[in-house]
């Protein structure tokens, strides 16, 4: 009797052979409902004896995998959102700063220097087709002149925005910036009885602008300024 407790106690775990392992839970299959906290150390195999597939651990894993992807969809949901309040109060700042404008050169000057700032963006360019003989009251340095053709050739027909990743500028359109500008967003101003068909032109170092991206608020900034050029070179003519 002795030698049998002596032998039990100095049996060591890592003397319990697979085969006793499975045998004994094959007899006791109420095991874990009595340890059920085992199973969080356990390891799940992928796929049981005999090639057949765990289908309780696949849709689980498949389970985490989906939450996962919701959660960073979420994620992405709250930045977008944050970027596009950004963008909007920023294009509601730019418009209010066009309407401030008392006279047509003011507005001019508002484009170039204060759009850039409340836009983050390099450089803004007022741009009129004025072919051969332009509009003698658009002339100033902080407006570019086009050929005839130009707004549709640079935005496409029947378009009003156009984005572009990357820009090839020989200076026609930005100027002494074009070496500057990588993207751009190219907004069309339309003619009225007073003005020629014309653009705005926002230009920056990076990668800012790309096609895709929305094009309301652009849209809203160009009729806000369209409507501002047209009733001060107006009054000015």
């Amino acid at each position: 009797m002795s030698t049998t407790k002596s032998g039990a106690a100095g049996e060591r775990p890592e003397d319990v052979s697979a085969e006793q392992v499975a045998d004994y839970l094959a007899l006791h299959p109420e095991f874990f409902e009595a340890h059920g906290h085992l199973l969080a150390t356990m390891a799940a195999p992928g796929r049981w004896s005999g090639g057949v597939v765990d289908i309780q651990k696949v849709m689980l894993d498949r389970r985490i995998e989906e939450i996962a992807e919701l959660r960073n969809c979420a994620i992405e949901v709250i930045e977008t959102s944050r970027t596009n309040m950004t963008v909007q109060t920023r294009t509601h700042a730019a418009v209010l700063a066009l309407l401030t404008a008392i006279t047509f050169d003011q507005l001019l000057r508002v484009v170039q220097e204060d759009l850039t700032l409340l836009l983050d963006v390099d450089v803004a360019v007022l741009a009129f087709e004025a072919g051969d003989r332009p509009f003698a009251e658009l002339v100033a340095s902080e407006t570019r002149y086009l050929k005839t053709g130009a707004v549709d050739e640079l935005i496409g027909e029947d378009k009003d925005v156009r984005l572009v990743r990357d820009v090839r500028d020989d200076g026609t359109l930005f100027g002494g910036a074009a070496g500057l500008v990588r993207s751009a967003a190219l907004a069309r101003l339309r003619p009225s009885r007073t003005t020629p068909a014309g653009l705005l032109a926002l230009g920056s170092r990076s990668g800012t602008f790309h096609p895709g991206q929305g094009t309301e608020l652009l849209q809203f900034l160009a009729r806000a300024l369209e409507s501002c050029v047209q009733r001060w070179h107006g009054k000015q003519g």
